[in-house]
């Protein structure tokens, strides 16, 4: 297949165009800095000034949507909520103005979401058709709910629409771990406010390998808990990155008060628990290389 990617230069998107490589499809990016090198195929696009390269949507017969702004980046004002919610819907709307229109051949959209549908809730197992936030309960929970829309919308004009609701990804080269894992290793490792609270994680590779097969199988449509098939909590996961990486956790739980301080409402992020059901992702089929927690880890520290 030829496959357009949002979002490409990201660390899901860089590593998924070269799994995709691997498997004898031909890749090629959207990016709104098409002038700069690379061997992928560039097509540019604003999807705040709303321009687009006519070529691009042409050249597809799938679109994988990893665009928007990083929710882990600065703090969350107004603007910069504004700056988080456009990122998302503003590039869909762009390519549903293009997939609206004749001479185009693309049969599948693969849109992002994230397991932040569901908000922060405690130890109840979350399944794809479980209750979603109320609105204006959270903030992330009315992003990825406008997000899932958007997409939805472009279902309409035919397309098949797969919307993986992705997890904690773990990779060494960006993301949540990273920043965990610098204070593992520099002795200021600990669990964050009570330590219970669920991660719902995957490994880059299975995150990669998953949508792959979303991409390449017809029977894949509508939401997946983009997760591996065994939560960690906070307490956990420290603790195994501190195995890992051979480090002892010298600190007392960091109190959820002093994030709150620090953090403003983006403490959410490592505060809230999604404890979420990778069931639906087992029963098409997918097999997971890293299930467990430890062999995840392992596989970037040891």
């Amino acid at each position: 297949m030829k496959i357009l990617i949002t979002g490409g230069t990201g660390m899901i998107g860089q590593r998924l165009a070269e799994l995709l490589l691997d498997g004898g499809h031909d890749v090629a990016l959207l990016t709104r800095e098409p002038q700069k090198s690379s061997h992928f195929r560039l097509f540019g696009w604003d999807p705040q000034a709303g321009t687009i390269d006519p070529a691009a949507v042409p050249y597809a017969d799938a679109i994988v949507n990893l665009a928007g702004s990083s929710v882990a980046e600065g703090k969350w004002t107004a603007e910069r909520k504004h700056e988080i919610i456009r990122s998302r819907l503003d590039g869909l709307e762009l390519l549903y103005r293009e997939l609206a229109k004749p001479g185009h051949h693309v049969k599948t959209l693969l849109s992002a979401s994230a397991i932040g549908v569901y908000g922060d809730r405690g130890d109840e197992i979350l399944y794809e058709d479980s209750p979603i936030a109320a609105p204006g309960d959270d903030f992330l929970a009315d992003v990825v709910v406008q997000w899932e829309a958007a997409a939805r919308r472009i279902g309409e004009l035919g397309p098949r629409v797969v919307l993986p609701r992705i997890g904690i990804v773990l990779s060494p080269e960006g993301g949540a771990l990273v920043p965990i894992a610098k204070t593992v290793r520099y002795g200021a490792g600990a669990p964050l406010g009570s330590g219970r609270q669920y991660m719902s994680w995957i490994h880059v590779d299975d995150l990669c390998r998953l949508l792959v097969q979303m991409l390449e199988g017809p029977l894949w449509q509508g939401e997946y808990n983009a997760v591996a098939p065994h939560p960690a909590t906070n307490k956990e996961l420290t603790e195994t990155l501190a195995q890992v990486m051979h480090r002892p956790l010298l600190l007392p739980k960091v109190p959820a008060f002093g994030l709150k301080l620090a953090m403003g409402e983006m403490s959410e992020i490592v505060l809230g628990s999604q404890r979420v059901s990778a069931d639906k992702v087992l029963s098409q089929g997918f097999t997971y290389e890293y299930p467990q927690l430890l062999a995840a880890l392992a596989s970037f520290y040891e």
